[in-house]
């Protein structure tokens, strides 16, 4: 069983920058491809990034594309994402999560077993 801790949140103004840390225990991530997502209030949970578990390879959902960077510490058993010009359309909550399995479209929720509970990021304009 994987545990995943979300931290890093919170209230910013637009154009500032945050990362996001995502936790993992119970069992090494080294071989799970490592996913961010984010849920706004009334909308749909919709994809930000998916890192491979070398981290040799990277996805990005068009909306965050140049803005933030998903990057992971196999050593540390953590994924980050660093997101930098933020906007007020940013405001979510973001939850990290990892798919054991590593194949498949990167940004399907249905890919990832495990789940963390979430963290707040608020962009003020």
């Amino acid at each position: 069983q994987v545990q995943l801790v979300e931290s890093g949140g919170g209230l910013v103004q637009a154009g500032d920058s945050l990362r996001l840390s995502c936790a993992a225990s119970g069992r090494s991530l080294s071989t799970y491809r490592m996913g961010w997502f984010r849920q706004a209030p009334g909308k749909e949970r919709e994809f930000v990034a998916a890192i491979t578990w070398s981290g040799g390879t990277t996805y990005y959902a068009d909306s965050v594309k140049g803005r933030f960077t998903i990057s992971r510490d196999n050593a540390k058993n953590t994924v980050y994402l660093q997101m930098n010009s933020l906007k007020a359309e940013d405001t979510s909550v973001y939850y990290c999560a990892a798919d054991p399995r590593g194949w498949g479209l990167p940004g399907t929720i249905l890919q990832y077993d495990y789940w963390g509970q979430g963290t707040q990021v608020t962009v003020s304009s």
